[in-house]
């Protein structure tokens, strides 16, 4: 008979629970050190915006042109299944570093708890915090001078992909709900965002021992939620082999029905 360190009590897309509790991660996360870009002239620095719980972030400067240009911002939150992936890694350093140089934002990508040693709701906690932190520097006295000096707190944008796209709906909805002073949350960016509606709901139910079932607004968003949402434009990417196309099409039906004042767009992205 298998020692109880090798039976398998739970198997799920990102990883496997034994029935000695420990949980093995199919995917290794890898770091890098911030760096510039030589070629867009992208900068990019880490940032402690908590030691208790850690909360961190890179952000990422664009090439300043004119210093006397105020530029909008990008709050990211990366995706990985709540359980594996950074801020950090080489992919969501390429892609934020892109993203900052191709639309002239700042971008804060915050680098949030992950499950199994920080379980949910660890990840909304997190980065509700560090979106508390990117708002904090709106009187121009934070502690970070990149955002003091160059940041326009009338055009910030919340966005993310997979779990980050689920992240970055209850952070505006968040916001909605309870205001974020000084800053005026215009957009909402989500690429291919994880909902309920799936096999990975019992993932997700998994990961959140304090979750409400599977009728958890943060898993299935309410019509009165989406109607929250404190932002004017939502913008949905679909990625049309990904398995979680039909969970973004229903999010973006059920906005348009929802009653929500703002403009929903979806639009295609390459197959995967």
């Amino acid at each position: 008979m298998d020692s109880l360190n090798n039976q398998v009590l739970h198997e799920f897309r990102f990883f496997r629970v034994y029935k000695d509790g420990h949980i093995e991660k199919f995917h290794p996360i890898h770091k890098i050190p911030p760096s510039d870009d030589q070629i867009t002239g992208v900068r990019s620095k880490d940032v402690v915006i908590s030691s208790e719980p850690a909360v961190s972030a890179r952000i990422f400067l664009p090439k300043i042109h004119d210093p006397t240009q105020k530029l909008h911002v990008l709050f990211y939150i990366h995706g990985g299944g709540f359980c594996f992936q950074s801020a950090f890694s080489p992919e969501f350093h390429r892609l934020v570093s892109s993203l900052a140089a191709q639309s002239n934002a700042i971008a804060v990508s915050v680098e949030y708890g992950l499950f199994p040693e920080r379980p949910l709701p660890a990840c909304y906690e997190d980065s509700w915090a560090g979106l508390q932190w990117v708002a904090s520097h709106a009187n121009r006295n934070g502690p970070e001078p990149w955002l003091n000096e160059y940041a326009d707190f009338d055009r910030v944008f919340v966005g993310g992909d997979s779990g980050g796209g689920n992240t970055s709906h209850t952070l505006a909805v968040r916001v909605g709900t309870l205001g974020l002073p000084g800053v005026k949350l215009v957009g909402m960016i989500l690429v291919h965002p994880f909902f309920g509606g799936m096999e990975d709901d019992h993932m997700w139910l998994y990961m959140c021992p304090t979750n409400g079932g599977l009728e958890d607004p943060r898993l299935k968003p309410s019509a009165e939620d989406l109607r929250k949402l404190e932002c004017e434009r939502v913008l949905i990417f679909f990625a049309q082999n990904d398995h979680l196309i039909d969970v973004g099409r229903s999010y973006y039906e059920d906005l348009k029905k929802s009653g929500w004042a703002g403009n929903v767009e979806e639009r295609p992205m390459f197959s995967t």
